[in-house]
């Protein structure tokens, strides 16, 4: 008897999107689906792994590097593949979600790279998904343009020689997409984003003299990077294009994963090309995984720390030492500061803010860096261009000078900064108000002169818990209570209803935002991602 054939991945309560069939082939979805049957399994494994591992972190408020994989931090003979010409020149890249008028002015915006981001700063509406994807085909094919219907302004793309090379970013493994289910089961968000850009953009980039590059986030461990690796050998397999045209940079953004640089390295290796310092969900991942770990863990208003703070310096020299031993690209944070059209003196304290920062990293050896918005690119460009001249990198810099210890890369309590009421405040703002932005289908939003985007929101709501479960004291004298957020968050809806006008208000998300971040940051039950209740909030 034959076996019964696979059952078919299925579109599910979607509306119709323009041009949708261009992206969601028989073919494509086919390719969705053989990635969903083979790898969804062992995704499920990993995440049950994920929960083990945090309760053993619950048990012992600690982490070690692990000593089963001591042989491969000690073999000094293993390197990472070459990186393509595309990729060995790094030194800024600009980060930002796949809207049509994003795609354009990123690819212009002079930066060496742009994170074309379908993770955290693109809320998943089903619309972002499917015509994301489209922008980006259209804009290898050169036939991407879009003129702004208020302004009126018209954007185009500059000369191909011009334009910045795309590493495209995937959801995380623990995400879902509602919208395609196989017998009833979401497909991970992760392999609808990776499987539908490589079927369609793996062949057309390689043409290009590029390739399909990504940036794979919010990775745990090493054997979470050796499912993707596999996942990459079969694409390429089932595509019919050479093993080794895909590379991958991995966010180092949570606090497991910085024990396992070397060994995340190890099981791309013939795929990788560097590793990025996440500095927003890094600093989640801390709280998150030793919330329960006393004072020493607490840690205090976000904006307090800073990239120079000691445990933060540990991870980063790490990060550079473990790729330039490897023969990886290090990719620095994140300078999320958006210019203001209205006040010069803020944009003159923010630009040397930022130029601080780049300095700083140029000179601890990184080869690389983030910007959110296209006039810092060539702020962070001059900060690399001083340091690296005509060279596309520095991974000759191997840092041999670095040691890091296990207890560095936790050590919070050596901030001298304490949690405050006014951080209390900033936490619940900016997670009203995210969120809010979020639920209408924006995953990047300027708020407060800067560009927020998941990351943020999670912090802000994981230290709003973390404080309480903490009993801290703010510097007011006043107790850190579900009461005490209550009462921020009640005053922060009403400060927005008088900014924005009641009409206004009232046509948005603004107490369905103030619900689900109280729900998130007040249940005894630490959420692991915030995402994950509100996408069941998420329209489209």
């Amino acid at each position: 008897m034959s076996a019964p054939a696979p059952s078919p991945l299925a579109i599910v309560e979607a509306e119709p999107l323009p041009r949708q069939e261009e992206v969601l082939t028989d073919a494509a979805l086919a390719f969705v689906a053989e990635l969903h049957r083979r790898f969804t399994p062992r995704r499920d494994e990993l995440l049950a792994r994920r929960a083990e591992r945090r309760a053993e972190i619950a048990r012992t408020s600690t982490l070690d590097f692990l000593p089963e994989t001591a042989a491969v931090r000690a073999d000094d003979s293993w390197k990472v593949a070459p990186a393509p010409a595309a990729l060995d020149d790094r030194r800024v890249e600009i980060t930002g979600p796949t809207d049509r008028k994003m795609t354009i002015n990123a690819l212009n915006s002079g930066a060496k790279v742009w994170l074309a981001d379908f993770e955290d700063a693109s809320a998943p509406t089903w619309e972002n998904v499917v015509l994301g994807q489209l922008n980006l085909i259209d804009a290898y094919e050169r036939r991407i343009d879009f003129t702004d219907p208020r302004s009126g302004k018209s954007y185009a793309l500059r000369p191909a020689g011009e334009l910045a090379t795309v590493v495209m970013r995937p959801r995380g493994w623990h995400l879902g997409e509602r919208h395609l289910t196989v017998d009833g089961t979401p497909v991970p968000g992760a392999l609808v984003d990776f499987g539908l850009y490589f079927f369609h953009n793996a062949r057309r980039l390689l043409d290009l003299g590029k390739g399909p590059y990504f940036y794979l986030p919010k990775t745990e461990s090493h054997l979470e990077a050796r499912l993707w690796n596999d996942v990459f050998v079969f694409a390429q397999d089932y595509v019919g294009v050479p093993q080794g045209s895909v590379r991958a940079t991995v966010l180092i953004e949570t606090i497991t994963a910085a024990y396992e640089m070397e060994e995340i390295l190890y099981e791309l290796r013939d795929h990788a090309s560097g590793l990025n310092a996440g500095r927003w969900d890094y600093l989640f991942s801390i709280v998150k995984n030793f919330r329960d770990g006393g004072e020493k863990f607490v840690l205090p208003d976000r904006n307090a720390v800073t990239m120079t703070a000691p445990f933060m310096r540990a991870y980063t020299e790490l990060l550079v030492r473990t790729c330039h031993k490897r023969g990886a690209h290090a990719i620095g944070g994140m300078a999320a500061f958006i210019p203001s059209r209205r006040d010069a003196e803020v944009n003159k304290v923010a630009f040397e803010k930022v130029k601080a920062d780049k300095d700083r990293e140029a000179g601890d050896g990184f080869d690389g860096s983030w910007v959110a918005h296209p006039d810092l690119v060539p702020i962070a460009m001059a900060s690399f261009d001083a340091v690296l001249g005509d060279r596309p990198n520095q991974k000759d810099r191997l840092r041999e000078d670095v040691s890091v210890a296990a207890g560095d890369l936790i050590a919070v309590d050596s901030l001298d900064a304490r949690p405050t009421y006014d951080g209390l405040r900033n936490a619940v703002q900016v997670g009203i108000r995210y969120i809010e932005a979020w639920l209408r289908g924006l995953g990047a939003v300027a708020i407060f002169n800067l560009m927020e985007d998941a990351a943020t929101a999670e912090i802000s709501r994981s230290q709003i818990w973390q404080w309480i479960n903490a009993g801290v004291v703010f510097e007011n004298g006043e107790r850190a209570t579900p009461e005490l957020a209550r009462k921020v968050a009640a005053e922060e809806l009403d400060a927005i209803r008088e900014e924005t006008g009641e009409e206004a208000f009232a046509a948005g998300h603004w107490q369905q935002a103030h619900d689900l971040l109280l729900k998130v940051a007040l249940d005894e039950n630490y959420e692991d991602f915030l995402t994950v209740p509100a996408y069941e909030q998420l329209n489209g």
